[in-house]
């Protein structure tokens, strides 16, 4: 038992450098400019030792692949992030969370359902969690899955499809699960949607739920808020989310959390913010039954850059690392399983 927690969570990290609109091409929420340096995988595999800690630690490693149509020029530059791969930052304790995103303009659930059949015979062996969509709550955002048609469509046959093929590979102990941005306003019903939709079948295909929230990020939140705010999030989450639409009993991870430096937003505000939702999340572990927490990302996309998605990392470009890496490499040595 490590601080009253008999179990703790596992954590992990996304190691690559595009998030948000930096993913496509070279734009950075509209302010355009040069792309970033390129990943360098010695580096991440350096960073990632560091914040495992002790060898064979679980450790998890998240990556994301996009299923698009034959042909679709416009998606083609992002087959998968991180772009170098992510095979050569697995073992010695790191297991992969594959996220399959779907983003098929023409609606097409047979190819996305054989694609996620090829994601697990590629890699089977190393996945501990296979994500079906990303944030398909979210129409308005083509990086996101629900701007796509039959996105519900995609998850229900996805889940299935994941569930059958991993049973049939060998690999019966990859976890499924699905994932929301916190669900607000007009995305509320989102769950319950789909999981009406779904029926019972696609709620037992699932083994757990993600999230990806952003707190302070996107709205301010007073400093002294903070703590207060993600433990109301988090629980309402859990009530008027996951309970009504089938899958309270389920586990939460938090698939997707960071705060960005850059102007006006401080290096040691950061790490602040980083242990105060760590924090959070830890005292609500048991309570609230979250098992996990990925952080997005390893380093900046580009640290020169202002824009909101360019300083999202634990670690400047050129892998220097800030206060909130070292914040997080404590946090893990203090919390993990």
């Amino acid at each position: 038992m490590k601080n009253g927690r008999a179990n703790g969570l596992t954590f992990g990290i996304y190691p690559g450098s595009a998030v948000g609109d930096n993913a496509v091409g070279d734009g950075l929420m509209g302010e355009g400019g040069p792309p970033g340096p390129p990943d360098r995988p010695d580096r991440i595999n350096q960073a990632l030792a560091q914040l495992q800690g002790s060898p064979g630690r679980p450790f998890i490693v998240r990556a994301y692949d996009v299923y698009t149509d034959q042909g679709d020029s416009v998606r083609a530059s992002l087959p998968q992030a991180p772009a170098a791969g992510y095979a050569g930052y697995l073992g010695h304790g790191r297991r992969l969370d594959l996220v399959a995103q779907y983003h098929s303009r023409s609606g097409d659930i047979d190819g996305y359902c054989a694609f996620i059949e090829r994601l697990v015979d590629a890699h089977g062996a190393h996945i501990a969690t296979l994500q079906i969509g990303e944030e398909p709550n979210i129409t308005g955002n083509p990086l996101l899955d629900g701007a796509y048609p039959r996105v519900t469509e995609a998850l229900i046959a996805g889940a299935r499809t994941a569930r059958d093929k991993a049973r049939r590979s060998g690999h019966p102990a990859i976890r499924v699960g699905c994932n929301t941005s916190p669900l607000l306003g007009p995305d509320s019903g989102f769950l319950a949607r789909l999981t009406q939709a779904g029926g019972d079948q696609f709620i037992a295909d699932l083994d757990y739920v993600g999230l990806d929230f952003f707190p302070d990020v996107f709205r301010p939140i007073a400093p002294a808020r903070l703590a207060v705010v993600v433990q109301e999030l988090l629980e309402a989450h859990r009530r008027d989310q996951l309970a009504p639409a089938g899958l309270g009993h389920l586990p939460l991870v938090i698939t997707e959390h960071g705060w960005p430096t850059g102007p006006g937003r401080a290096p040691r505000r950061q790490a602040e913010v980083l242990r105060t939702v760590i924090d959070v999340v830890a005292r609500n572990a048991g309570a609230l039954n979250i098992t996990g927490y990925i952080h997005h990302t390893l380093r900046d996309a580009r640290s020169a850059g202002s824009g909101l998605f360019c300083q999202f990392g634990l670690m400047t470009d050129d892998y220097a690392p800030k206060p909130a890496f070292h914040a997080y490499r404590e946090l893990i040595d203090a919390l993990s399983r």
